[in-house]
């Protein structure tokens, strides 16, 4: 609701109409079959645009909804190992890894200790070290290596060319 005494109104076009009460633009938008909507309140006097609101609404929708629909949406694939992981195993969980990554995606590697793996936890990150090394030219650890839990994990990025 309007409550000061003057306003300056800016029509349709985009062309100022000047400085006159609420009263008076009101009754001008009303002519003219559109809504008064205040543009900015901060300023003195306050801004206030006769438009078609409805019109307006639709419009803001519709382009927010054409910006959601060029973004890309991050997707973390994660790859589970052991710390007792066989070699052919490494290689084809290492494989997926890289497929991921082509793909633009993004790649979580977990190494996952049960009970009394716990207690050696440096064969796991010998694992994770090993992948990150294999991994380097193309890949990018965005999050080192770290214990989460029963897990050691770490997130591997495309590497932007």
């Amino acid at each position: 609701m309007i409550r000061a005494k003057e306003i300056r109104v800016i029509d349709e076009n985009g062309e100022q109409l000047g400085i006159m009460t609420p009263e008076q633009a009101l009754a001008n938008a009303r002519e003219r079959d559109l809504d008064l909507v205040e543009v900015a309140p901060g300023v003195t006097p306050p801004v206030c645009r006769i438009m078609n609101y409805g019109k307006f609404q639709y419009q803001k929708s519709k382009r927010a909804h054409d910006a959601k629909k060029h973004q890309k949406q991050v997707v973390i694939k994660e790859v589970k190992f052991r710390p007792k992981t066989e070699e052919h195993d490494y290689q084809f969980k290492k494989n997926h890894i890289l497929r991921f990554l082509g793909d633009g995606d993004k790649a979580k590697a977990t190494v996952v200790f049960r009970g009394r793996e716990m207690t050696h936890q440096e064969i796991g990150r010998r694992l994770m070290d090993r992948l990150i090394a294999e991994l380097a030219d193309t890949a990018e650890v965005e999050k080192a290596p770290r214990m989460e839990g029963y897990a050691l994990v770490a997130v591997f990025a495309p590497k932007k060319s």
